[in-house]
């Protein structure tokens, strides 16, 4: 029961946002009592936490699984992009700024665990395309990784973006594409062109 109310609480949260979702609409749509819920969670915060931690495992087991496949440095980069895609299930919830804004705590914990996750992620990523010719060899890795990093962070702020008609996947879309086309050779740029147009 504790994994089934996990599963279904994620696809809520995700679907309406982290505030938006009490316990009991989660009792409802599973069609128990709340005190089945508080059985297995002592309360909305503990479920939050549970449930941000197994998304934040899923999208790093798959962007691993996308790492394994052994694609070039920017077809690479655009898998790992649609996997995050695919978690944003409903772009006008935002459950991304919902964790931000109420659970503070609990997102602080897994932003600094994701921001190594996707520190070795890139650095490897850009490294390659180094290697390879994708990337210019004149390159800071340090500082391109680390600005990379820094605008993902930042493109999920709905203050920032709140002005403009974009979407948190167009958001998405525009900020890999500008970081592509930054740190491309002429070989990347054209691979690159190739890809969107196969999109």
């Amino acid at each position: 029961m504790k994994i089934d109310i996990l599963h279904k609480a994620a696809d809520m949260f995700l679907e309406y946002g982290f505030k938006s979702v009490t316990m009991d609409d989660l009792a409802a749509e599973m069609r128990v009592s709340k005190k089945t819920i508080y059985e297995h969670y002592n309360n909305k915060s503990d479920l939050v936490e549970a449930v941000a931690q197994h998304i934040k495992n899923q999208i790093n087991d798959e962007i691993h699984q996308v790492i394994a496949q052994n694609f070039d440095p920017i077809q690479e980069m655009i898998e790992i992009k649609n996997t995050v895609m695919r978690r944003l299930k409903n772009e006008k919830a935002s459950p991304q700024f919902q964790l931000q804004k109420y659970y503070p705590k609990i997102h602080e914990k897994l932003k600094n665990s994701h921001i190594c996750t996707m520190d070795q992620c890139c650095t490897e990523n850009v490294e390659r395309g180094v290697k390879d010719g994708f990337y210019r060899g004149d390159l800071n890795i340090v500082f391109v990784v680390r600005a990379y990093i820094s605008g993902m962070l930042n493109i999920k702020n709905e203050d920032l973006f709140k002005s403009t008609d974009l979407s948190p996947k167009q958001l998405y879309e525009e900020f890999l594409i500008y970081h592509l086309r930054s740190i491309t050779t002429l070989k990347g740029k054209n691979r690159l062109d190739a890809l969107l147009n196969t999109n």
